[in-house]
């Protein structure tokens, strides 16, 4: 049936010249083509980032893809632990200087491969959970809730206040050998960074 349906789309209509064909199949694939990549893109896109201000203090929240580029999966592969930081700063704006660093979170996981158990691992402060696949992994380290960056009595109550975030591979935590090997490559520098303003105190 979905044959059918494509040939009767593709079938040209009465006076017009069958030359159009061709270039409709070439724009089909293209069409294709790009939508297949953009949905594998490696990297690191960030889809979601929202900030809750209440009693509580101020919480963070966000949601991200990490596809990691063949070079670095391979690396991962052959024993290369890889490190990955979140880190959110609460800035208050200043005329008269530069602005003023409030707060400051960060988040660090540690991937590893498991050749023995043919597991992946990821340590984030004391703790520890080993994942069957790659994409189970980086769950972890795609997305949180109520990531509490900053106590409610260190925000002034109007406006003028924002955070600056950044998801990211930190390749400072690579052997230094691998630092220098793999410095200036593209595939891994992995990082995504937003500015938010921080809402007023209601």
């Amino acid at each position: 049936m979905f044959t059918a349906s494509v040939r009767r789309w593709f079938q040209p209509a009465a006076g017009r010249s069958a030359g159009w064909l061709p270039a409709a199949w070439l724009a089909l694939v293209i069409w294709l083509a790009v939508g297949a990549s953009a949905a594998h893109a490696d990297g690191i896109e960030l889809s979601a980032l929202d900030l809750t201000r209440g009693d509580e203090g101020l919480l963070l929240g966000y949601t991200a893809s990490v596809v990691l580029p063949h070079a670095v999966e391979d690396a991962l592969q052959k024993g290369v632990p890889l490190h990955f930081v979140a880190e959110a700063e609460v800035f208050r704006s200043r005329w008269y200087w530069r602005d003023k660093r409030v707060a400051r979170a960060t988040r660090t996981w540690r991937l590893t491969w498991q050749p023995l158990t043919r597991r992946y691992r990821v340590n984030f402060g004391s703790l520890s959970q080993n994942y069957d696949s790659l994409s189970d992994a980086l769950w972890v380290v795609q997305r949180a809730t109520r990531w509490k960056l900053a106590e409610a009595g260190d925000l002034d109550d109007g406006d003028g206040q924002y955070i600056e975030f950044s998801l990211r591979l930190d390749t400072s935590q690579l052997p230094r050998p691998l630092q220098i090997s793999f410095g200036g490559q593209a595939e891994w520098a992995l990082e995504v960074e937003r500015r938010l303003v921080v809402p007023a105190a209601r």
